[in-house]
């Protein structure tokens, strides 16, 4: 970019170098691209007055930067802005097509336009695609400035980048677009297309429905419509999906918003909140989630979050697994909403879960403290004679079925580990258990 070229020179130069003439056909997003960082919605937290990075602008430095946000909400034209208020020339590369050679050119380039005293603002789309080796190929030339470089990633940066590399740039987070800055994008259209949108009131909230806080897909989707007759009546709801598709739920099963879902559904599930554990149960299919990754959360939440505040959980949670594999796809799902709404309306204890980790706890403590004898198997004659088994008092043969005797090693303080709640089932367990401490307490002052 040359010294002092707006981005609409910008953008004309890149339209006259893939050969085409300036007023040449553009799509729609293309030509509403914001000229301005003011005219950027949705990202006020960022770039408002008292935004970080309105605020790095205002000191004159630009450092590195990973912008992480989902698709559609402005990381490329922010990136191609900032160049232009940095007075630096723009490079852009996709980490999904370019590698070392592609990387080792843009650094030559850089080099010479050092040279000729300029600078240069790389952009580098879907960076944590690069591997391990390729992100650190960037810090030595970050640390002698001669590149800015500003990466953007829809993924968790502290999960996908090198933490070299993270230190050396600060993570801006970018947010989908809510409904006003779909609004807000939807009237440029119009003004740009001199005309309004051919859609009722409520289908054109559900049109920023559909585009789920993408910003280019809502814009993408106007375009579709501006194409209609123009004398049509009003497009209503139900007419619009007939016309356009709605943008699938951002949903990538290998990466963050996997373990996210995954997150939302148990927490919904231990809070006892129904219909947001059906919600996100429900987007997990809808965006793809094999059903059985579903059903294996489900059974460990039937133990560890509902447990013993009702033992039904963890048998119907398995016979609903059982059952999407006996029906299979679509009517399998029903087992599956009918389990979360099973385990969210159950009351929770997580008690036996909490118990048992103590318990292992304890148990790397200890070591290999041998158990009392009484609680020794004693199947050979040499084993008798050593004492195995010694002491031992069979409680089926006590009147009252329990003989009282403590199992935990010789050289070991008896511990309490498990407290169950007062709530569903817990509570009884709680009463048997306080039989129980009770009778042992009786036996040993009997025996003393």
């Amino acid at each position: 970019m040359c010294p002092g070229a707006s981005a609409a020179d910008t953008m004309s130069d890149l339209f006259q170098s893939a050969g085409l003439e300036k007023d040449a056909p553009r799509p729609l997003a293309d030509r509403l691209r914001p000229q301005t960082l003011d005219q950027v919605v949705g990202q006020d937290h960022l770039l408002g007055e008292n935004g970080p990075l309105r605020r790095m602008l205002n000191t004159g430095r630009l450092s590195s930067i990973v912008f992480w946000g989902p698709p559609g909400v402005g990381k490329t034209t922010i990136a191609r802005l900032l160049a232009d208020y940095g007075d630096l020339d723009f490079e852009q590369i996709s980490a999904v097509f370019s590698g070392v050679a592609d990387l080792r050119k843009v650094f030559e380039r850089a080099k010479a336009r050092r040279m000729a005293g300029r600078g240069t603002l790389l952009f580098v789309d879907e960076i944590h695609r690069f591997n391990k080796a390729q992100q650190d190929g960037f810090l030595p030339h970050v640390e002698s400035g001669l590149i800015t470089l500003i990466g953007a990633t829809t993924e968790n940066p502290s999960f996908e980048l090198n933490a070299a590399l993270l230190s050396r740039a600060q993570v801006f987070t970018l947010v989908r677009l809510d409904d006003d800055a779909l609004e807000m994008l939807l009237a440029r259209a119009e003004a740009e297309e001199g005309r309004k949108l051919p859609l009722t009131d409520n289908a054109r909230a559900a049109l920023r429905v559909m585009a789920d806080g993408d910003g280019r897909f809502v814009l993408n989707l106007a375009e579709e419509l501006f194409a209609e007759p123009p004398d049509r009546a009003a497009i209503e709801p139900g007419e619009l999906g007939s016309i356009i598709q709605r943008r699938a739920p951002i949903y990538d099963k290998g990466e963050e918003s996997h373990y996210n879902l995954a997150s939302a559904l148990q927490k919904s599930i231990r809070g006892s909140d129904v219909d947001a554990a059906l919600y996100w149960a429900a987007r997990m299919l809808v965006g793809g989630e094999d059903p059985r990754f579903i059903l294996r959360r489900l059974v460990v939440i039937a133990s560890e979050d509902v447990g013993n505040a009702d033992p039904q959980a963890l048998p119907i949670a398995v016979a609903a697994k059982d059952a999407y594999e006996f029906l299979g796809q679509p009517e399998g799902e029903i087992a599956i909403g009918q389990l979360v709404s099973y385990l969210a309306s159950a009351p929770k204890s997580n008690r036996s879960h909490v118990a048992f980790k103590k318990a292992k706890a304890a148990a790397r403590e200890t070591g290999s403290l041998a158990p009392p004898q009484h609680a020794m198997n004693a199947p050979t004659k040499l084993m008798k004679s050593l004492g195995y088994s010694d002491g031992y008092v069979y409680d089926h043969d006590m009147d009252d079925g329990f003989a009282g005797l403590n199992y935990f090693p010789p050289d070991m303080e008896r511990q309490q580990f498990y407290h169950p709640t007062s709530f569903g089932f817990d509570k009884e367990i709680a009463k048997r258990l306080d039989y129980w401490a009770r009778k042992r307490r009786e036996k040993k002052q009997n025996n003393e």
